[in-house]
């Protein structure tokens, strides 16, 4: 039977190491590395580094989830301890959902993959979701409240997908408001509920979830069934101005590996400043690339783009609020 009262499942990351000593698994479930379009490609985000990351802070279960590739594990040895196969597919579902949603999938072969990008290719979610189901393969809703840049969702939408799906996400690139949104809607309907990073930036293990199994299957359907806790972290102005330093020191490194490429922060006044930072042109002036750098961490460090992504991200919570039946604290 399920423990719907999801409110309960928050522990505090002193007392979760109480839980790991009696055997409990941690994982954070949502990790990009630089096969992601949009991280920096540097070898500090290289798969294999991650990989050491997570395990010298405590994960016991390690996932790549990049968009729409599994190139990671081309790289990777298939012998490695508690490395789990993963996804994150995109599905844009115009005539039945209305909007992008984004589903992680996991312990998935090379021919599974194959087949779910070519379902996925046909825009139809409930096509997804009878391949997902019919191989029994793990998998999970993200972020149900962040969309597309420029789409305009469809919220009445969200709790019937909430209904398709075994697992949805604390994610903790969203607001805490958004974040305790979609703890009750995982409460009202009884589903599982994961926290983790979707950290683009090699922040890995700072939320994660806590569950049981002898194998990763059992850990995962021990979620599904509510027998599981999260680990999270809130977002905070503070910890988007550490972020963007993060980013920032990742985009001047010498450690480059592509020297071109297009980055997306999701904070779109710094995403301009790391377009210029990132190309090739301006390393050739390494006078005014220093000048520029320096000129965009002053900015990252005044709060002003945490302020404005915080308060983006706040701005339509009323409306989600209303749509989606959830009463104000």
């Amino acid at each position: 039977m399920k423990d719907n009262n999801a409110a309960t499942k928050i522990l505090s990351f002193k007392d979760a190491e109480v839980f790991r000593k009696h055997g409990w698994q941690a994982a954070d479930l949502h990790v990009h590395s630089l096969f992601s379009p949009d991280v920096i490609s540097v070898r500090s985000l290289h798969p294999t580094r991650l990989y050491q990351m997570a395990k010298e802070n405590g994960m016991d279960y390690v996932t790549f989830t990049d968009h729409d590739t599994m190139a990671a594990y081309d790289v990777l040895g298939h012998e490695m301890e508690g490395l789990i196969r993963g996804v994150e597919i995109k599905i844009r579902d115009m005539k039945t959902v209305g909007h992008t949603i984004h589903i992680n999938v996991y312990d998935l072969d090379n021919d599974q993959f194959k087949k779910l990008r070519e379902t996925a290719a046909s825009e139809d979610l409930h096509s997804v979701l009878h391949f997902l189901n019919k191989e029994r393969l793990p998998f999970v809703y993200n972020h149900p409240l962040w969309f597309e840049p420029g789409e305009r969702p469809n919220l009445a939408i969200i709790p019937n997908l909430i209904k398709l799906f075994p697992v949805i996400e604390y994610n903790m690139h969203r607001v805490r408001r958004k974040n305790e949104i979609i703890m009750e809607l995982a409460g009202r309907y009884g589903k599982g509920l994961i926290a983790s990073t979707d950290t683009h930036s090699g922040r890995i293990g700072q939320a994660y979830t806590l569950s049981r199994g002898r194998n990763f299957r059992e850990y995962y359907n021990n979620i599904c069934r509510g027998k599981s806790y999260i680990v999270v972290r809130d977002l905070t102005k503070q910890d988007l101005m550490q972020e963007m330093n993060i980013w920032l020191d990742l985009i001047s490194s010498q450690d480059m590996m592509q020297k071109s490429m297009k980055i997306t922060t999701g904070i779109s006044h710094l995403d301009r400043f790391i377009a210029i930072l990132a190309s090739n042109s301006l390393r050739d002036f390494p006078r005014i690339y220093r000048a520029a750098l320096t000129a965009t961490k002053k900015i990252a460090n005044s709060g002003l783009p945490a302020a404005l992504y915080i308060r983006r991200e706040s701005s339509r919570l009323y409306e989600m609020e209303q749509v989606l039946g959830i009463h104000a604290h």
